[in-house]
């Protein structure tokens, strides 16, 4: 009897847990039009030509998707974080989605 009730609070762990790490909902070509201002510091292709500025093409959509809520809310701080949270500042939830799914859907290093 008892590991019934476990197998059942395991499903329903698994259930709670699989919309933490969905992914985003997010149209690429919409992200790939929102993404030109992006370029300046990450490179057209999301690969940055100054070491500083981290490449966008490739890292995990839902990554993305955090770090820029995290500075548009200005929960991210040091480094470079008081340009990114400007340019986060005017981003709705769904244009974080396309950015997200835009980069993330580019070949890492550009290749």
């Amino acid at each position: 009897m008892k590991l019934k009730h476990y197998a059942i609070a395991g499903l329903f762990a698994l259930g709670a847990a699989v919309p933490a790490v969905s992914s985003a909902a997010g149209d690429a070509a919409a992200g790939k039009a929102k993404a030109a201002v992006c370029a300046a510091c990450h490179g057209q292709n999301g690969v940055a030509q100054i070491p500083m500025y981290p490449n966008l093409a490739g890292q995990h959509e839902q990554y993305l998707v955090s770090s820029l809520k995290a500075y548009r809310d200005k929960q991210r701080n040091g480094g470079m974080s008081a340009i990114m949270q400007g340019q986060a500042a005017a981003l709705s939830d769904a244009d974080i989605d396309n950015l997200a799914a835009y980069f993330s859907s580019l070949p890492a290093g550009g290749k």
